[in-house]
């Protein structure tokens, strides 16, 4: 977007009696509801919806979360109180999060783990699932539903209150006792309005996990579970918008670590190494090494050190990384073929949401084409430049997955446009300059 100034010259002649001066009018639209009622609005989602950022939940990210941000501009607009778990002051870290601390001399960024005032409250061993992580309870009115690492997979799933510490904390029991569904737990009171971002872990989790430490959950269960979750927020009448999943392969986490930067610094210290290689996916499940190419992801937390460290193998000891004894690891690469089977998945999730949502009258929020445009032009707004460079794009947080405050007001204000678009409402958007993007020591 580019600003441009225009100046208007005004020469007086001779015999003019009189020149009456023109200003400029912004009409600027009075805030109302239009057709939808926002006295009671809920936000439905994962680790996005909650404020997640910097790689945990902590206070000042969930006070900067997209669903407080649309919230606070409902005010005008018959908007009603809008509350969130947040942490106690003195637990702010929360689950702990990564802070910048600088920069190595290379320009790559210095990242430390804050583990100072946590809300940690112990740790529950489950028998066949492992260890949980419990967190201070939270007890209030709630509107703010949002719970890391949730898939839509599990939302009917009665032991989940007892497997995600995120969770937990919001149900009125304590682990190992719980039996509340996620679904039911965000509809049992009654509210008037809801935003819904589910599923996008459905995917994620098994991208960010190469592909080695997760599934994609069934596009036929993601269906049937994403239409049952809508018709019960919708049960009784209720108006909302949802959001479309972004492309996960799109995001930092797997676009600043590059083969091609490897090997080029391999070759820096040693000219006659010519590839990379990753053990790759080959079909239903099947691995074999090959040559790394542009095309296979890199995880953001890889350590490259790794390569050519010697690594003990049946023909001897070689160097990781460097040969097809010796590929780089599945968890450490999201390679061509999983890139192509996740975006085919998160395309069949899309379809599911956009037909659930038109099905209902539901605005949607397309975030998996907004995030793209993003990815490969860049955004201007209100004199802000954001783009999807990990640290320096000012969208994506420290962890290179979720957004930066600055992210969530400007997925808030989509939320927004695409609200006002179906109901008629004139919610007015955020400032995004008033909210940052990553902080620098």
């Amino acid at each position: 977007m580019k600003t441009f100034r225009s100046y208007l010259h005004i020469f007086l002649v001779t015999g003019l009696l009189g020149f009456a001066a023109c200003k400029t009018s912004i009409n600027t639209p009075t805030p109302s509801r239009g057709t939808a009622d926002f006295s009671r609005y809920i936000a439905v989602g994962n680790s996005l919806t909650a404020g997640y950022a910097d790689g945990g939940l902590y206070r000042d990210g969930q006070l900067n979360s997209y669903p407080s941000i649309i919230a606070k501009q409902m005010q005008s607009a018959g908007g009603g109180t809008f509350t969130q778990p947040l942490f106690n002051t003195d637990q702010a870290n929360g689950s702990g999060y990564l802070k910048l601390a600088g920069f190595n001399a290379d320009g790559t960024p210095k990242t430390e783990q804050v583990t100072a005032n946590l809300a940690l409250h112990g740790q529950l061993t489950v028998p066949g699932f492992g260890n949980v992580i419990l967190y201070t309870k939270y007890s209030g009115d709630l509107n703010n539903y949002g719970v890391p690492g949730i898939k839509l997979q599990q939302i009917t799933y009665a032991p989940y209150g007892n497997l995600n510490g995120f969770f937990e904390r919001l149900l009125p029991g304590s682990a190992p006792a719980n039996t509340t569904t996620y679904l039911d737990f965000v509809t049992a009171k009654p509210f008037t309005f809801f935003t819904d971002w589910l599923g996008n872990n459905d995917a994620l989790l098994y991208a960010t996990s190469g592909g080695a430490g997760d599934v994609l959950t069934d596009k036929g269960l993601f269906s049937q579970l994403y239409n049952l979750s809508i018709s019960k927020l919708t049960a009784a009448g209720q108006k909302g918008a949802v959001a479309t999943i972004p492309d996960v392969t799109a995001v930092p986490y797997f676009n600043t670590i590059t083969i091609p930067a490897i090997l080029a610094g391999v070759q820096k210290a040693n000219p006659t190494v010519k590839a990379l290689y990753v053990n790759a996916l080959v079909s239903a499940g099947t691995y074999a090494p090959r040559v790394a190419t542009a095309k296979d992801l890199v995880i953001l937390t890889f350590s490259t050190a790794l390569i050519g460290s010697p690594v003990t193998t049946p023909v001897g000891t070689l160097p990781y990384g460097l040969t097809p004894y010796t590929p780089i690891e599945n968890k450490y690469v999201l390679d061509e073929n999983e890139v192509a089977l996740t975006q085919d998945y998160v395309t069949s999730y899309n379809t599911t949401i956009k037909a659930a949502a038109a099905s209902k009258g539901l605005a949607v929020f397309d975030a998996y084409t907004f995030l793209n445009d993003i990815k490969a032009h860049g955004l201007a707004v209100n004199g802000v430049n954001v783009s999807s460079n990990y640290i320096s794009g000012g969208l994506f947080s420290l962890d290179g997955v979720h957004l930066t405050p600055r992210g969530y007001a400007i997925v808030a204000n989509e939320f927004i446009k695409a609200i006002n678009g179906r109901y008629g409402s004139s919610i007015p958007l955020a400032d995004i300059s008033s909210y940052n993007g990553v902080k620098f020591p």
